[in-house]
Formats: structure tokens, sequence, C-alpha cells
């Protein structure tokens, strides 16, 4: 295993055997330790992360852990994401109180994550999985993001072509999905840019980003892209996108389409159109690349849409996303 710093993409671990549970339980560490989160927390992060990966080697099928620096304010921490493929559990909170278990251990895996971590949020259902995500600050954990996103590289390959970002651009809340175009580092660098470039970009409606996006990725061989800005006062979304970045808004059950144009950021002179759709405080807005099939439906998940963003993208990539390409979802709701 690498010792190079992890980028904010993060690292997938498989983790079928003890031996790769070790790997990732001393990457978590290396991690924590560059980022300086502290003797005491970085041990607290092994222990989170040394639970977790223990739990997908006796518990889970096709389990695997992302582990990615998050940065608020100036701050880092350290997250990691696990994702199963079953048996799942009825209730998560019975599962987590110290003495429950299911294969005549202790039981305080899921107790001991949750008291080490800053931020701690999980969601399992019988039969098709368990999420769970985990974050150790160096001191009191920021409050949860409004958006989160999560990204995985086709298999075989160490960079993720898509990527996403969130910004609040003059107190504007706005979101980036992009998917570079084909896969591997070049797909990485197009991805890369438009990062850049959208946390770079002047304030303006997402029309006037992605324009700024198209020339920003000049000098790439291109990405397909979408921009949505919430706008929760006004009970609104406001949408541009080029290419195949799908997107819908979700709420009470009902799940809406958003129209992207043609084209590829980057290359020749695109049309580029603002949408707006109603949005209400209920509402979810779920952005994805094409490496997810679109066939998900949030009402297959009772009480998952009540968690945090980020179980909510974790949960469509595990069970949409596809291994044949790069895969990446983003999900956001109105800010509080």
């Amino acid at each position: 295993m690498t010792t190079d710093p992890v980028s904010d993409q993060g690292l997938w671990f498989r983790v079928e055997t003890s031996s790769a549970a070790s790997a990732a339980r001393r990457a978590a560490e290396r991690l924590g330790e560059q980022l300086h989160l502290g003797a005491r927390r970085t041990a607290d992060l092994a222990i989170v992360a040394a639970e977790l990966t223990s739990n997908l080697v006796k518990h889970a099928q096709d389990g695997v852990l992302l582990l990615r620096p998050v940065r608020r304010g100036g701050e880092a921490g350290v997250e990691l994401v696990a994702v199963d493929s079953g048996p799942g559990m009825a209730d998560l909170t019975v599962s987590s109180r110290d003495g429950h278990s299911t294969t005549g251990t202790l039981g305080i895996g899921l107790g001991a994550i949750a008291r080490q971590a800053s931020w701690y949020d999980g969601y399992s259902q019988s039969g098709r999985g368990t999420v769970l995500a985990v974050q150790v600050w160096p001191s009191a954990a920021p409050i949860p993001g409004w958006a989160a996103g999560i990204t995985r590289p086709l298999t075989g390959e160490d960079r993720c072509g898509d990527a996403f970002a969130v910004r609040l651009a003059d107190g504007r809340p706005q979101v980036l999905v992009c998917d570079g175009l084909g896969h591997g580092p070049l797909a990485a660098a197009a991805s890369e840019a438009a990062v850049a470039g959208f946390r770079s970009a002047p304030v303006g409606p997402p029309k006037t980003v992605v324009e700024h996006l198209h020339r920003s990725l000049a000098h790439t061989r291109g990405a397909a892209l979408a921009v949505a800005e919430l706008e929760p006062s006004a009970g609104r979304l406001r949408y541009a996108g080029l290419g195949n970045i799908a997107a819908s808004v979700v709420e009470h059950g009902r799940r809406r389409g958003l129209v992207s144009l043609p084209g590829i950021a980057g290359h020749q002179r695109p049309v580029v159109r603002e949408y707006e759709y109603p949005f209400g405080g209920d509402a979810l807005l779920v952005m994805h690349t094409d490496g997810v099939t679109d066939r998900w439906q949030l009402t297959e998940y009772p009480g998952l849409t009540d968690r945090s963003p980020l179980l909510t993208a974790a949960t469509i990539l595990r069970d949409y996303g596809v291994r044949r390409d790069d895969a990446g979802v983003l999900v956001a709701r109105a800010p509080a």
C-alpha cells in the first residue's frame, strides 16, 4: 500500500479477509497522521477502522470500504464508508447496542464505532445489506453537510473519471457532477479541471457556471457535466447540464427527471440552457453519471431519505453502479 497522500476521491478496499482488513486499518492510521488528527484521535480512528472492517469480514457479502479525507472550514478529518450487500439488519439501532451479537461475539463493534466517531450514520435493510458512514475529526464534528457524493473507479483502475463538488457561492447552494470522457488518468484530469473550475467560478446561475466550465475544460479531453442550484426559500431548483448526467428530484415518493442537453464541455460550442423545477423543503436532488443505471427508486428503501445524503448516495451506488465504468452519485437536500 502506498504511503502517498490519499486524494479527496479516496481509496476503495475490498474487505473479505483479515489481511485486507489490516491493510485498510493501516491506511486509515496513515491518513490520520497525514491530516494531523493527533495521537488520540488517530488511535480512535484505528478502532473505528478495525471494527468496520471486522464487521465486513464476519458478516458481509461483497464488503468494501471507502477511505477519504473530508474538509470543512480549514479543518480536515477522515471519513470511512463501509458498504455491503447482505444479510443486513432489521433494526440497526438494536444492533448498535453493546452486547447485541449475531455471531456469538461480544457484539460491541457498532457501539464502539459510534463512541469513537465524531459523526456516525447508518442504514440497513434485511436481505439487501448495510451502509455505515463514519467521520473522525480532530475536534468537534462540523454540522453534517446538506449534500454528499461518492465515486468509484472502473474495476482495475486507480483513478476515477467521475467527480462531484459542492459550494456556497455568495450564499447560493450549488452542486456539480461531472464525467470525464472515457476513463483512467485523462478522464480524471478532465474531471479534476471541472471541479477546480467550479470552485473558482464567479457567482452566477447554473447556466453561467456551465459556460465557464466549458471554457475551463478546453485543454482537456472534455466531460459531461451538470450544475444545480437549490433555492429553498423560493421552493425551486435551477439546473443546466451537458451530456449524459442523469438528475432527478424526488419528493413524497415521486421522481421527476431533469433535462440535460447533448454536448461535451470543453469541445465545440455547446448549447447551454437552464431549467427551473419545483423543489420543496422535503425534496431530494439525486444526480449521477452513466456508470449508474437509472432504474433506482428510493421507495424501495423505507426510511433512507431520512438519513444523511451520503447514505442515500452510497446505497444507490452499491445497488445500481456498474463495474465496467466509472460511477458517481451525488445527493442534496435543501440546506437547513
